[in-house]
């Protein structure tokens, strides 16, 4: 356990340096006069209205991106949005329009019509700076709910405000408001804001802080006339990425034209009531713009800049041209000159090493991250350390609009020293109807039963010379064939058969002391060493008031403010496929995530399982009680499992009862300390109840916090009031896509 503690110790140094505003910036604000309470409540009271003032617009964005490369290594290749840079060159531009159409209170629907660019083709994209583009000023938070805006009365504790300069109007005067934060942290932000007396609206905001490990600087001007006051019309950012030696910087500017802006009133209210359903969104979730055909080329992009290019950008894009064509025809000489195998080694090294995407048209599209990739890797403290690697295939039918996904997945347990293998194959073939059918096949974790001994314990011990290490565990190949449809809105039923081959792990240890008589040879032929099972299996899910939208004859469901309920049964039929035994498995759960305030949340998840009327051969193995090979991400299992609980007990008893609750906040012990941490974007507090058979009482408490590099947690348990435990979990969170 001492390792990754070591690893924690060291990222926190990393984090260490973070500074959110100079040292002569904070002895400058030392002699300024805090903002008046008259005027903090004025602007605090009219941004909760100017807030839900709009309720819907469709707007023009243009975007104009320059990169400039101060430093790059092979570390920046890790990172799943970013391109391969060209040698030698340090400087690209990127323009791009879309067509965006919003809708209160924070929905966006984003369609790129037109894209120019110098990246290179085909190896991945920057990072989209779109996410600090679709904000609501007035809202309460910024950049998808991850920082606290000083606008927002709620958050006015975080804060101080400082007044800059009072600008004399003939009507009204104009303040220039300097904002601070409290304490260091990545849910806060600095700057400045200039507000306009009586109506109290914001006519500029700067702020600067980190989102997503990207060092930001954003200023947004609002509209000068009519309802364009309230919504922004221009932006200029600066966004600075250092990670692992490498610096990059880019600078942007996007300009939004609105085509028309509504209102919210009681018109409005009324309308989104006469919805053909209560549930459908689809008109705030989708825009009817045709791009199915994307501009891309400098003639037809013309029309579409608001300005010309200076004489600098129009050198970035004759240059790329330049090297396009001189890369052309490098490249056939290259063709005609190598050999099968330089290809094919310069083919594995990309694979190594690069993320890749290929779009094969007609055919669909694979998606795959490097496979040395250090930010694949996970650690736990019942697990060890784990590694995992994804391949992902879809393929879109645009007619139907049906979707065929096959996503292999590898993975190895350095503790268990096994190669976990899993492919999940899914057919969707009545997208309104969320119908699928889904095949699933891979080997799973290996599986407790003390079967064989029970056979074993009937021979005299003289019998054999036995090594008892391994003898309890069977590997285990899983087949399930599953179809999935939504009868109602919002209930799912799923049917299918769940197949199981089961081996002894270690059954080369059995070795024969004497020679054995004819009856004794006959005897042990019928000790079985694998066993099969087959299994037809339903699972009934419901959320109620489950609210979605359409996208195109595609059924989106979103997320569900209330819980969603579950029950699963398989029924397990002897004399099918060599299975000779039979079982009846049925376990319930519910789940629910609850939001508190925009970043304060709690989420819950009980539930109960049993096997019953088994007869002969069974093995114990729940759905939603059991420990997973490698674990997909922080997200997926951290709340939901119990870290510290031996792998045996998942498949020991035939009954269980368990709890989990979790509470996440970006301020809960941390804050003091936020002078030295101020990378920490979230804390999470854990608590898992668990009883069964064997286990009156097991108790399991956990603290976590969240970076933009990795997760990371400590927990400690209690097993029946005498039993302590201390572990913790481990993972890189750092650009996972």
């Amino acid at each position: 356990m001492r390792r990754p503690v070591h690893i924690l110790f060291l990222f926190f140094i990393i984090l260490i340096p973070f500074r959110m505003m100079a040292e002569e910036e904070k002895d400058s604000l030392r002699n300024r006069e805090e903002v008046n309470i008259g005027i903090l409540q004025n602007i605090f009271y009219y941004a909760g209205r100017y807030s839900r003032l709009i309720d819907e617009y469709d707007a023009e964005l243009y975007i104009k991106a320059h990169l400039h490369v101060h430093k790059s290594n092979h570390w920046v290749r890790y990172v799943p949005s970013m391109i391969r840079f060209e040698k030698g060159v340090k400087d690209y531009i990127n323009e791009s329009v879309s067509e965006i159409h919003y809708t209160a209170p924070d929905i966006y629907d984003r369609k790129i019509k037109a894209n120019v660019s110098t990246f290179p083709k085909n190896k991945g994209q920057i990072t989209d700076v779109y996410d600090y583009i679709n904000l609501n000023v007035y809202s309460a938070t910024m950049m998808t709910n991850k920082i606290l805006s000083p606008l927002d009365r709620a958050n006015k504790k975080y804060y101080k405000y400082y007044m800059d300069s009072i600008v004399p109007n003939e009507k009204a005067y104009r303040y220039k408001i300097r904002i601070v934060p409290k304490f260091k942290s990545t849910q806060l932000v600095s700057g400045y804001m200039w507000v306009k007396e009586h109506s109290w609206n914001i006519q500029t905001i700067y702020i600067e802080g980190i989102y997503d490990v990207i060092l930001f600087k954003m200023k947004v001007d609002m509209g000068d006339k009519g309802h364009e006051e309230f919504v922004p019309v221009h932006y200029d950012l600066d966004l600075r990425f250092k990670f692992a030696w490498n610096d990059l910087q880019m600078k942007a500017t996007a300009d939004m034209t609105y085509k028309n802006i509504k209102l919210y009133s009681e018109f409005a209210k009324r309308r989104k009531r006469r919805n053909k359903h209560r549930h459908d969104l689809t008109k705030s979730y989708t825009l009817s713009v045709d791009t199915t055909k994307l501009i891309n080329t400098q003639r037809e992009f013309e029309q579409f800049r608001p300005k010309p290019l200076s004489s600098d950008e129009l050198a970035l894009y004759f240059s790329y041209y330049m090297r396009q064509a001189d890369i052309e025809k490098k490249k056939y000489k290259k063709q005609r000159l190598r050999t099968k195998s330089q290809v094919f080694w310069g083919q594995v090294g990309d694979m190594l090493t690069d993320n890749y995407y290929l779009n094969l048209k007609g055919i669909g599209s694979v998606k795959c991250s490097p496979l040395l990739n250090p930010f694949l890797l996970d650690y736990s403290h019942s697990r060890g350390w784990s590694y995992r690697q994804k391949f992902k295939y879809n393929r879109f039918f645009t007619n139907s609009e049906r979707m065929l996904r096959v996503a292999p997945q590898i993975g190895y347990n350095f503790k268990d020293k096994q190669l976990y293998l899993k492919l999940n194959t899914e057919w969707q073939y009545w997208p309104q109807k969320q119908g699928s059918i889904e095949l699933t096949a891979g080997n799973n974790r290996r599986i407790f039963s003390s079967m064989v001994i029970d056979q074993l314990k009937e021979w005299p011990d003289s019998t054999f010379n036995m090594n008892k290490k391994d003898m309890d565990y069977f590997k285990d190949i899983n087949v399930e064939l599953m179809n999935s449809i939504e009868v109602v809105n919002g209930l799912t039923i799923k049917l299918g058969i769940n197949m199981h081959h089961r081996t002894l792990v270690n059954r080369s240890s059995i070795e024969l002391r004497h020679p054995l008589t004819g009856k004794e040879w006959a005897k042990l032929r019928n000790i079985d060493y694998s066993y099969n099972s087959f299994a037809p299996r339903i699972v009934v899910q419901w959320t109620p008031h489950q609210y979605y939208y359409m996208n195109g004859k595609r059924k989106m469901n979103l997320p569900s403010v209330l819980p969603t309920f579950s029950i699963d049964y398989e029924r397990a039929f002897p004399r099918i496929f060599g299975c000779r035994g039979t079982y009846e498995r049925i376990e319930v759960d519910i789940r629910q995530h609850i939001k508190l305030t925009s970043i304060k949340s709690v989420s819950y998840r009980l539930g109960g399982g049993a096997f019953t009327r088994h007869r002969g051969m069974y093995f114990v193995d729940f759905e939603n009680f059991r420990r997973h090979n490698v674990p997909e991400d922080w997200n997926d299992e951290i709340g939901g499992t119990f870290q510290l609980l031996a792998s045996r007990w998942f498949n020991t008893s035939r009954r269980y009862i368990r709890g989990h609750f979790t509470y996440e906040s970006p301020f809960i012990l941390l804050r003091p300390l936020n002078k030295w941490l101020g990378r920490v974007q979230v804390e999470r507090l854990y608590l898992g109840l668990l009883r069964m058979p064997g286990i009156k009482s097991y108790v399991e408490l956990g603290y976590g916090i969240g970076t933009h590099i990795f997760d990371a947690g400590i927990f400690v348990n209690n097993m029946n009031g005498d039993k302590m435990g201390v572990g913790c979990k481990f993972t890189f969170e750092l650009f996972r896509d």
